[in-house]
């Protein structure tokens, strides 16, 4: 192979930014083409959590394989802004019905989520994303979690979940709050499982431990919140793993916190009975012994700086009665204009009801008003007429009557006739916009299979893409052949005693060799997949021209002449199988045979030219005995 080696940085940097801008362009078409197959309403939780996995987790991985370091954040930065990581927020929420044999599909879902949010920053809605869409992350892995505890493979995919929340709120501390408070988190505590009890000790634990800054960035509340959970944990449950986990978490926030966390552990009182009396002889008597000489320790600096028990009750005593004394005096204060907007609000409610009241007894009285007049006048009508009828002569009273049913009909008459030939001009519009409808589509749909044919024919025109390590940003070519020079001399100075030079030289080969064809079995499988595709939108529209066909009274030529096969064979077979068969329909009983089939093989010219050439797709049963 010819390598073309650039001497001039300029040029490099040039080459190296042309790169990067290409790997842009096709994770952005990547990633919109994701955005619209998600936005599909007919796609089920089933291949939506398939196709979520898969698409993330290929980016990720074309991300993390490439020499830019930007690349992997640019790529999360693509996902979030394009609402791909919604879709996956959506996807923890759904019920419990609709993932029920897909727990394995959503917690791989969860740790690609998680990994996502992690190492990105939006820059153009970065408090968005840190106000309300991790939230939602969170409150999503949460309800998860919840959910997976009453499933039967529960406890593995359980830990799954709950290391990628650990890994977000390592990379996001302020989230610990939003944890410790939830209601499903409140779930997995109340859960009776001691495997599930020890899976929150040690996320916590593992949190800590991977972010040394996790516990110095929360707020008091959060430290008491997590510190109340692993208390809560040491009295209520009695395996030895649980009561070591949470020790080794307290001991562990001590050492972090130190001077912070030792007023903390004082409000947990008998904490240190409870340890001495519940949780020696379990084999972890160091780290008791540890946190008991920690609390004894802080209980007797304090009993040191504080003041006499005495004191301290004539103390609260006058701040109480002070606090009482100013409350009533607020009160006190209050109350007449309290009293007076409540009277101001009742009389104002109260000229409201009456006007109401006012305005539906002269909404009666109208329509009253109206019916009365309405049956005055139709009296008045009918004896005007039962006047005018007995002017009448007594042989010209049928005629009239007559020619006022003739009047009456004709006037009905007209008004069906202009509703039904609006109802008519309706539907051809309906038909119209339908016809059309399906035209584009049709149009929209060759114009895709045409785009992915000439995008497979310029990647197999493509040159083949060079090994991961050239182009490294930051190592130019003097510098390699300097690096190259110091690997040959130090093989040449350290000879291996077990593999020769030539043999290197052959694994080396082998292993380019492999890697290339696992290459090339990835471009044939993105290939099988785009013709895969292609099939499948070619059947789903030739699907919709069927299932929207116009029926055979409204059928225009033009339109059955879409319904015909493009490939001649077919067309020809699937005429010749229905002239057989009305031919077969039209001879006698005694012509044919017991399964159906006519006696004989006349010329099917005639019936061709007097049934104008119809046809209907498929073959007699002669006919597939034959192929």
């Amino acid at each position: 192979m010819l390598t073309v080696v650039l001497t001039d940085p300029h040029q490099v940097q040039q080459v190296i930014r042309m790169e990067e801008e290409e790997e842009e362009e096709e994770e952005e078409a990547f990633v919109s083409e994701l955005r619209r197959q998600l936005e599909d309403e007919n796609l089920n939780p089933e291949l939506k959590l398939g196709l979520l996995n898969g698409a993330l987790n290929k980016a990720l991985n074309s991300a993390a394989v490439q020499t830019n370091d930007s690349a992997l954040a640019r790529v999360k930065s693509q996902l979030y802004h394009s609402g791909v990581l919604t879709h996956c927020v959506r996807t923890f929420s759904l019920p419990p019905r609709m993932l029920r044999g897909n727990w394995s599909a959503a917690a791989l879902l969860a740790q690609l989520t998680s990994s996502c949010c992690v190492g990105v920053e939006p820059r153009r809605s970065s408090e968005a994303f840190s106000r309300l869409f991790l939230p939602s992350v969170v409150d999503g892995l949460l309800s998860l979690a919840s959910q997976l505890m009453n499933s039967s493979e529960g406890v593995p995919l359980l830990r799954k979940v709950m290391d990628s929340l650990g890994w977000l709120l390592s990379a996001r501390p302020q989230l610990t709050s939003q944890v410790l408070s939830s209601v499903h988190y409140g779930k997995v505590q109340m859960c009776d499982d001691v495997a599930v009890s020890l899976l929150c000790v040690q996320m916590w634990s593992q949190t800590c431990t991977t972010n040394r800054n996790f516990l110095s960035a929360l707020s008091s509340d959060s430290v008491l919140l997590l510190l109340n959970e692993a208390v809560g944990q040491l009295a209520v449950s009695s395996d030895p793993a649980v009561g070591g986990a949470s020790v080794k978490l307290i001991l562990l926030m001590s050492n972090q916190l130190e001077l912070r966390l030792r007023p903390l552990l004082l409000s947990f009182r008998g904490l240190d009975s409870l340890l001495d009396k519940d949780w020696r002889g379990r084999g972890f008597e160091q780290e008791v012994d540890q946190l008991i000489a920690l609390i004894q320790s802080e209980k007797d600096a304090v009993s040191r700086s504080e003041p006499s028990s005495g004191e301290r009750e004539r103390a609260a005593c006058v701040i109480q009665a002070a606090w009482r004394s100013h409350r009533t005096r607020r009160r006190v204060r209050s109350l007449t204009r309290a009293v007076s907007s409540l009277q101001r609000r009742y009389r104002a409610r109260r000229r409201r009801r009456q006007q109401q009241q006012e305005e539906q007894q002269w909404e009666e009285e109208l329509r009253y008003q109206v019916c009365v007049r309405r049956q005055q006048a139709r009296r008045l009508f009918h004896q005007k007429h039962r006047e005018l009828l007995q002017l009448l002569p007594a042989d010209q009273v049928q005629p009239y009557l007559q020619e006022c049913e003739r009047r009456a009909a004709v006037l009905i008459q007209s008004f069906w006739r202009g509703c039904r030939e609006r109802r008519r001009y309706d539907d051809a519009q309906r038909h119209t916009l339908r016809l059309a409808r399906t035209q584009q589509q049709a149009a929209h749909t060759l114009q895709r299979a045409v785009r992915r044919f000439l995008q497979k024919r310029r990647a197999t025109k493509a040159p083949p893409l060079p090994s991961f390590w050239i182009g490294r940003e930051g190592l130019t070519d003097s510098r390699r052949v300097e690096l190259k020079q110091q690997v040959e001399e130090n093989i040449a100075a350290h000879p291996s005693t077990r593999v020769s030079a030539e043999e290197c030289v052959r694994l080396h080969e082998e292993v380019q060799l492999l890697l290339l064809k696992e290459l090339q079995k990835g471009e044939a499988h993105q290939r099988e997949e785009q013709r895969r595709d292609a099939l499948l939108a070619h059947t789903h529209t030739q699907l919709e021209k069927l299932r929207d066909a116009p029926s055979l009274s409204v059928v225009t030529e033009t339109e059955a002449d879409s319904f015909l096969s493009p490939s001649g064979h077919v067309a020809a077979r699937a005429r010749d199988a229905h002239n057989s068969a009305l031919r077969a329909s039209r001879l006698p009983w005694w012509r044919t045979d017991p399964e159906g089939e006519p006696f004989g093989s006349a010329p099917l010219v005639g019936l061709e030219v007097e049934l104008g050439g119809l046809y209907v797709g498929g073959a007699t049963e002669t006919q597939r005995r034959l192929d």
